[in-house]
């Protein structure tokens, strides 16, 4: 019963959203541009499959053609149905997984990478895009946004002994992925993964778009205007970064 209403949920989610998709050219323009500083980091299909978790409406296709798309539940446009902490995947196939708003819903953390590592290729990215906590950040996702920033609960890095994959449910965290890796110190072990990259974006272009659920504040013909307010504000990350990107790359 309760898989159950949780994918009715899920599912009048996904509509809404790609309703709002379908209506708001300029969210299509936007995460467009989110996919391509995705795609600038995407190893070449000759070292392994691609493969993205947790893909909603399964927009980065029109980026990254030969993508999987991959979610909890099906939808039309899924490839497959996958859980971060229990892939099907085999040993080394894939050469990227791509977290695109998921991070800040691993409620372990840590036990999802370990998995994510198993199917990874040696020299195989994770490539993670979350929000990104600044002094705007914490508005707009502490203030403007349902799902919580929790900047002050415990991360609890790894699941305790005996969980299952089963017994997992619902969880967000929209700082974490913050948390780990841009908030000093450094504290959580990424075992045989390493940070190739760190970037902390603006993008107030979005922000201001209103995103899936907001009303949109500017007209589409002033995006070119306001990505170069995004270029002047991400001089200023601690104070306007809203987006986050980080490349993680298996050691061995």
């Amino acid at each position: 019963m309760g898989d159950q209403i949780a994918i009715t949920q899920h599912d009048i989610e996904i509509q809404a959203n790609l309703d709002r998709w379908n209506a708001k050219p300029l969210l299509r323009n936007i995460y467009r541009e989110f996919h391509q500083q995705i795609a600038n980091h995407v190893l070449p299909s000759d070292r392994g499959l691609t493969v993205e978790l947790g893909s909603g409406i399964g927009n980065i296709k029109e980026v990254i053609p030969h993508c999987i798309r991959t979610d909890l539940f099906p939808n039309p446009w899924i490839d497959r149905t996958e859980n971060a902490y229990k892939l099907s995947f085999e040993d080394c196939t894939v050469a990227n997984v791509i977290l695109f708003d998921v991070f800040h819903h691993l409620r372990y953390p840590g036990t999802a990478l370990k998995e994510l590592a198993r199917v990874l290729v040696p020299g195989g990215r994770v490539i993670i895009f979350d929000p990104c906590m600044s002094l705007l950040g914490l508005g707009v996702y502490g203030i403007g946004h349902h799902e919580p920033i929790s900047v002050f609960d415990a991360i609890t890095w790894g699941a305790p002994a005996g969980w299952k994959v089963e017994d997992d449910s619902y969880y967000a965290a929209q700082g974490n992925a913050y948390r780990v890796f841009f908030a000093p110190p450094h504290q959580y072990p990424l075992d045989n993964m390493r940070i190739l990259v760190k970037k902390r974006f603006s993008a107030i272009s979005y922000v201001a778009s209103g995103g899936y659920g907001k009303a949109q504040l500017y007209p589409d013909a002033l995006y070119s205007f306001m990505k170069v307010v995004d270029n002047l504000a991400d001089f200023l990350p601690i104070l306007f970064a809203t987006r986050l990107l980080v490349v993680l790359e298996k050691t061995i």
